[in-house]
C-alpha cells in the first residue's frame, strides 16, 4: 500500500484559514499561526454578536415605541399593559415600524389600547 501524506489536507486547511483572515492588518493576514489565532477570535466574537444583536435591537424597539406613544400621550409601559389587557398580540418589531414609518395606525392602536 502506498503512503498517504498530509500535504494536500494540511495546505488546504491552511489556505481556508488565510483566505478566511484576508483583510486583517500585517501579519494577521500573512502568517499562518497569527492568522488561526485572528480568525478564532473573530468567529468567537461574530458568535457571540449573534446575540447581542439581537438584545440591541430589541432595546431599539421600545426606545422607538416609548418615544412614539409619549407623543400620543402614554408612556411605553402603558401602552403595552393596555395591548395587553385588550388581548391584541403584536410583537415590539412591528409597533416600531409602526410608529416610525405609520404614525397614524400607531395613533389608532394606542388609542385603542388605552381606552
Amino acid at each position: 500500500m502506498p503512503r498517504a501524506k498530509k500535504s494536500v489536507a494540511s495546505r488546504a486547511r491552511r489556505k481556508k484559514v488565510l483566505q478566511h483572515a484576508k483583510g486583517a492588518f500585517q501579519a494577521r493576514s500573512k502568517i499562518y499561526t497569527v492568522a488561526k489565532h485572528s480568525v478564532e477570535k473573530g468567529l468567537q466574537y461574530a458568535y457571540r454578536d449573534r446575540r447581542t444583536k439581537k438584545r440591541s435591537f430589541r432595546s431599539l424597539w421600545i426606545a422607538r415605541i416609548n418615544a412614539a406613544a409619549r407623543m400620543n400621550g402614554v408612556n411605553y409601559s402603558a401602552l403595552l399593559d393596555g395591548l395587553k389587557k385588550k388581548n391584541i398580540d403584536i410583537n415590539r418589531k412591528i409597533l416600531a415600524d409602526l410608529a416610525v414609518n405609520d404614525p397614524s395606525a400607531f395613533a389608532e392602536i394606542v388609542k385603542f389600547a388605552t381606552t
